[in-house]
């Protein structure tokens, strides 16, 4: 378990939902749900679901018939997905870590992972892991934050954040922001088994009517709260140096918000071996 999943917990999720799901994840998890929904899946699995946004995409998207399985490490979080959801509707919800998925070899036609990976701390086992619970043929479906030269939100934020620390700034934006490199990604794909590898780069503008809702969860809704809380400084003082430096760019910007990210579609190829994955002889480059 890495330092940020242990730390999304107490008013982390809510804060993340709430404040950052809309501005920044629901866009693409509608992005997500299309690609995975034009595909004929009975058997869908998600993994690192967090608060459920995609999730509940998911379900709306796909037939009724088609089961679904969200999962996450963080229990927190899963609650909250929970909520989103009447007992009548098909999903199934499991901890569990994307590394070490408690899932049968072939289990699934199609894997969706929304902003996850960025996260994992054995990237190239986590695709392993997937490339196993895949079914000959199955898809996965993934996405990566651009960098921050992409996503001014992102280093403004980081910007922000670290006048208030110098040298011991807190670094958390460097991990979602700084896993970007299409080639490394195709490669680690390929070394693990994945064929048909598309990568497409989308760009998404968005008007922001609440920049302090934005603030607040860039600062409380993700694990840097955690960072900033060991440091003798003001976490309110924080937030509100993040509203007025985002809302100086958006002033420039009549209000827009400028996202982008990349979006991996992966094919496991039919007959493929399941050792393939679990075998140890595949390792990705260091990122």
């Amino acid at each position: 378990m890495t330092s940020q999943a242990a730390n999304f917990i107490g008013d982390i999720p809510a804060k993340y939902d709430h404040c950052l799901g809309p501005h920044l994840f629901a866009d693409y998890g509608v992005d997500l749900a299309r690609r995975v929904a034009a595909g004929r899946h009975g058997h869908v699995l998600e993994i690192a679901a967090g608060t459920g946004i995609v999730t509940r995409l998911l379900r709306e998207a796909l037939p009724a018939s088609v089961h679904l399985v969200a999962s996450d490490l963080n229990s927190p979080m899963l609650e909250i997905a929970r909520e989103k959801f009447a007992d009548t509707e098909q999903v199934e919800f499991r901890q569990a870590d994307a590394t070490a998925l408690p899932f049968a070899d072939g289990a699934f036609d199609a894997v969706v992972c929304q902003f996850g990976l960025m996260f994992f701390p054995d990237k190239s086992k986590a695709h392993r892991e997937t490339f196993r619970v895949l079914a000959p043929g199955g898809r996965y479906y993934f996405n990566v934050w651009d960098s921050f030269e992409f996503n001014p939100f992102a280093r403004i934020t980081h910007e922000a954040i670290g006048r208030f620390f110098g040298k011991d700034a807190p670094a958390f934006f460097t991990v979602p922001f700084g896993y970007h490199c299409i080639d490394a990604i195709k490669t680690s794909l390929i070394q693990v088994g994945f064929a048909d590898i598309s990568a497409q780069v989308v760009k998404i503008e968005k008007t922001i009517e609440d920049v302090p809702s934005l603030a607040d969860g860039l600062i409380y809704g993700n694990p840097i709260i955690a960072e900033i809380a060991t440091r003798p400084t003001d976490p309110a003082a924080i937030a509100d140096a993040v509203t007025m430096a985002l809302q100086m760019e958006f002033c420039q910007n009549a209000r827009c918000l400028t996202l982008q990210a990349i979006i991996f579609d992966a094919r496991k190829p039919t007959g493929a071996a399941q050792g393939l994955a679990e075998s140890g002889t595949f390792e990705s480059p260091e990122f």
